[in-house]
Order: structure tokens, then sequence, then C-alpha cells
């Protein structure tokens, strides 16, 4: 294997895992950094699991990331076909090569006995593997058998002693013992093959030479050895990415909402975030750079710089990384992104808007939260508890004093822009002798309703001067 051929192989089960998306993008800057090629192959072997429509919305979402693939189903290549359910005719010659060789063998053992003899040797506190009943049936056995019809499932024949090297390119030399590794099946009682087998046959003929997956993976890490070996069949270098898990030490769970890409993307997470942070979860550039492009990742990146303890998924860091790339778009941009968020906006037009949401942009994390912050300024009226107007040790009647005369100065200002009515207001109250608190904490919270937002000058700019001026009116009537 002289070419750099990676593939992202994963099974339309449902939503695209964070976990997923990690390993297609290593997969994709490994092969762009070594000016390799991507390749995208749908393992859906498991039909009982298989959920319509997801090899669809897996594309769609890897395509939103970012992810570009040289061949898969939406780009058919020479290796194709790019669904392993369409290569039965493939699996079905190299099984039979290992039958042939002895290598493999027919398992005619029911569901039933295998129960059994699990629960046996659970019981003996022993671990669950199969027994090997069948490994050792004589040929006029096993055609009896087949010509009943007896269904049957077939296994790899692994070694019974000694042990088995497997090389990872990040770890190094994996040792594994023999008598610890299971006859696994290859071929299920369905005739689809299991991962383990179409995995191996199809990383083979489709001549990837790095393999990208999770460190879970590691157990089965002999027995795809052990494959190539059997066919006589160079092997690619594997990479098994670390652990990722969350902030307390577990794993990612569907239940607190750090699963699923499609989440991510309908709470409103830019692609160039989540893929920053993403990549950050068991890499790290040796010059600490963190806010990355991907062309400067692809730049930066090399396999040995790969880290093999666990990945902390902080979702803190993450809102860190999306209110990094939100702050960098132009207004127009974040209009554009926000309206699918922006329900109550009916008669405002795009100016105002813009206005509106620009103010927060300094402030969101994520795009969801755009109609929630910026509610303010869509609204007919307020609703919001007088308590929030008071200021420190001000009064009710303070409160009121103060807006009302607040009000005549502003009635008085001409140029409703955000650095003339500060720099008037400003004056105004140390003129007076006043404190600025006393008068600026009233007048947003007239304006906003909120106890967080931005200033009272630059929302007043974007209301204009007589909605501004019907807030503060409003306030006092509510004190």
């Amino acid at each position: 294997m002289n070419k750099v051929r990676l593939r992202f192989a994963p099974s339309p089960t449902g939503f695209l895992h964070i976990g997923g998306l990690r390993t297609a993008l290593f997969a994709y800057v490994i092969a762009k950094s070594l000016d390799g090629e991507l390749v995208l192959r749908i393992e859906d072997t498991d039909r009982a699991r298989e959920v319509e429509g997801a090899t669809e919305e897996l594309i769609k979402v890897l395509t939103w990331a970012g992810i570009e693939f040289n061949e898969g189903p939406q780009k058919p290549g020479k290796f194709g076909p790019y669904i392993q359910s369409q290569r039965q005719d493939v699996y079905n010659k190299y099984i039979q090569e290992l039958l042939d060789q002895k290598k493999a063998y027919y398992c005619f053992c029911t569901a039933e006995r295998l129960t059994e003899m699990r629960e046996s040797q659970q019981a003996k506190k022993q671990a669950p593997r199969y027994d090997r009943c069948c490994r050792d049936l004589r040929a006029e056995e096993v055609q009896a058998k087949l010509d009943k019809s007896e269904d049957f499932v077939i296994r790899q024949k692994m070694p019974l002693d000694g042990e088995v090297i497997a090389i990872d390119e990040l770890r190094g030399e994996i040792k594994f013992r023999a008598q610890d590794l299971d006859d696994h099946v290859l071929m299920k009682s369905d005739g689809f093959p299991t991962y383990q087998f179409a995995s191996v046959v199809d990383d083979h003929l489709m001549e990837i030479s790095h393999v990208t997956r999770g460190e879970e993976w590691i157990p089965s890490f002999p027995k795809n050895s052990l494959l190539y070996e059997a066919f006589g069949w160079e092997k690619p270098k594997f990479i098994h990415l670390p652990l990722i898990l969350n902030k307390e030490g577990g794993k990612l769970s569907k239940r607190q909402n750090d699963v699923a890409v499609e989440d991510y993307q309908a709470q409103g997470y830019l692609p160039a975030a989540l893929i920053n942070f993403s990549v950050l979860l068991g890499w790290h550039p040796k010059d600490d750079q963190e806010v990355l492009t991907i062309d400067e990742v692809i730049s930066k990146f090399r396999v040995e710089d790969m880290q093999i303890s666990p990945a902390i998924f902080d979702r803190d860091k993450l809102d860190y990384f999306n209110g990094q790339y939100l702050r960098k778009l132009s207004v127009d941009k974040l209009l554009e992104l926000a309206r699918p968020y922006l329900k109550d906006t009916v008669g405002k037009d795009d100016e105002y808007i813009k206005k509106a949401i620009g103010l927060e942009q300094a402030r969101i994390k994520k795009l969801d939260e755009i109609p929630e912050m910026a509610s303010f300024f869509f609204v007919d009226k307020l609703d919001y508890d007088k308590e929030l107007l008071f200021w420190k040790k001000l009064d009710n009647n303070q409160i009121k004093d103060n807006l009302v005369v607040l009000a005549k100065e502003l009635k008085n200002i001409s140029t409703w822009e955000e650095k003339a009515l500060e720099e008037k207001i400003i004056t105004w109250i140390k003129d007076n002798d006043n404190k600025v608190g006393d008068f600026l904490w009233p007048m947003r919270v007239s304006l906003t309703g909120k106890k967080a937002s931005p200033g009272p000058f630059e929302v007043a700019s974007v209301l204009g001067k007589e909605e501004s001026l019907n807030r503060i009116k409003q306030a006092i009537e509510l004190l």
C-alpha cells in the first residue's frame, strides 16, 4: 500500500455520535495531512438495528460539518459498492476461502444452548466465551447438518495457545493471550457478515492504509490482526483514539444530551467550532494554539502528537469555541444563521433585526440563545418585576424620580445615537453631582426588562427615541 487511504465506516443505526464525528474528523485530517484520500463506507450488515433514512442523514450531517470524501455512496469510485449490504457476493467468496483452508468452521449451536453455556460460565465465574463445541466436527457431520438446513454461523478458528501481537500507531505493541480469545462469529445465521469480518475484507479490497477507530475496539484488535494473517494480507496502520469522558469521568450519554451531533447542530453550534473542539479530543498542537481552522489543523497535524489518555468533553469549552466563531461572523451572516431561531420578529425589517442581534453577538454562546437574549427588542410591552429596577439602597420613590427626570433629559436629545446619548447623559448626571448607576441601572432595566443585557445606550439606539421613552414611561407607571 503506497497511497494513503482512510475510511469512515458508520452504521446507519441512528444519529451520528460525537465520537463518530471525531473518528471521521481524524480520518479526514490524517488523509489531508498526508495527501491521501478518504472513503465513506456504510456498514449496514446489522439489519435488525438499521434505521430508515439514517444513511442519508449521516451524509447530510457530515456535509454540514465540512468533512469531504473522495469516494462513497454519494461519490462512486473504482472500489465500490460502498454499502456493505450490496457486497454480499464478496463476503461469500472470502468466507469460503477460509472454510476451504480450515481457518473457519460452521457452528450449529442453537441460541438456547449458547444461553445455557454462558449462564453456566457466569455461575462458575468464568469469562463468557464460546466453548468450541462445533470446532472439530467431521466433514460428514457438517454436511449432514447442512443437508438438513440446520441454522448455522461461521466462526474463525483462533489459536489455542501463545500470544497475538498487534501494533497500534500510538501505543506500540499490544500483546494478547491466545487462550483469552473467542472463536468469534464471521458470518451470522442470516447470511450477513459481522462487522469484524466485513470491515477487514473491505479495508483490504479498498486499499485502506490507516484505520482510525475508538479505543473501545482494542479488544477486537487481535481478531482483526489474525484475519489479515489468515488471508496473507498486509495490515493497515491502526490508530485507536482515546475514550471521550464527561467532566465527571463517566461516559457520554443520551440522557445528558451530549451524544448526538444533530443535537448540537439544532442548538446552533457552528460546524467550525464543533470541529475545532472535537479535534482537540485526542490531539493538541505543539504551539498550544487552540482556536484553529480546519486548514490550520491539517497544516500542524502529526499522528505522533496524538494522545492516548482519555479526552474530557467539556461543554463550557465547546461554548467558548462557539462564541469565538460567532463573534467572527459578519452581522449579515449572523442573521442568516439566526433566522430559523427567530420566530417573533414579524413586522421588523432586517436592518432593525441585525442591529438587535448584533448587540448580543458578543455575549451569545450558541444560536438558540438569541431569541431569549434579544426577546426584548421584539415585544410591544415588557413583563418584569418592578423589584428589578431597584439599584442598591434606592427606594421606590427615588428610582421613580430618577426615571422621570431622566426621561425629560432624553426628550431634549436630538441625535439619537449610542455615543451621543452616552456623552450627553453621563455629562448631565455628573454635572448634577449624581451617581451614574442610580440612573443607568433603572434605565437599562426599563428598556430591556432583564438583569443582564447590553448597555442602556446601545439598546436605546436600536429601539429608537419613541420606543425608548415609551418603555421608560411604562417603568414609571410600574413603580
